[in-house]
């Protein structure tokens, strides 16, 4: 469960870095992401979720 959360808190401190860095560029990805269509955004998620399994499998194996 300590994993989880630290994984959870990196996601957290990635995301607020993007917004506190660059919130522009953050908000123009927001208005790209609303045009893309949704299978395209459901693919390019299962692949994130795809990769991020094989990351963690691969260093925790």
């Amino acid at each position: 469960m300590g994993d989880l959360t630290v994984a959870f808190g990196l996601v957290l401190v990635i995301e607020g870095l993007l917004w506190a860095l660059a919130p522009d560029a953050a908000r123009q990805m927001l208005a790209l992401a609303a045009e893309t269509p949704q299978k395209t955004l459901r693919t390019f998620g299962w692949v994130a979720v795809v990769t991020g399994v094989s990351i963690v499998w691969l260093i925790r194996g």
